[in-house]
């Protein structure tokens, strides 16, 4: 089995940092953001090992892998994977930050 190599844009580790930030913010502890930061990882490696894992979107070389309330948004560019974004599946689905990303 081919392991895909993976690499995060900018975008998407702010993406991450963000969401850890909140919730660190929001229960005055690291314990959550540590444990949601760890099963986001392991699901990013699920996707290097099985890149067609995720549901395809509109745009052909990208997908979306679901893993609790967020979306990891990535693109398959030859034996790379390229995570684009950290979407949290509760935001308002109108704002239009995924197509503006991957265009």
């Amino acid at each position: 089995m081919v392991k895909f190599k993976i690499e995060w844009s900018v975008e998407a580790r702010l993406d991450l940092i963000d969401i850890l930030e909140f919730y660190i913010n929001q229960n005055d502890s690291a314990t959550y953001s540590i444990k949601l930061n760890s099963e986001i990882n392991k699901s990013v490696k699920l996707i290097s090992r099985n890149p067609f894992i995720g549901i395809p979107t509109d745009y052909d070389s990208v997908r979306a892998f679901v893993k609790g309330d967020y979306q990891i948004i990535y693109e398959i560019v030859g034996k790379l994977i390229l995570v684009i974004m950290i979407w949290d599946c509760r935001r308002d689905p109108e704002d239009r930050v995924i197509e503006r990303r991957i265009k």
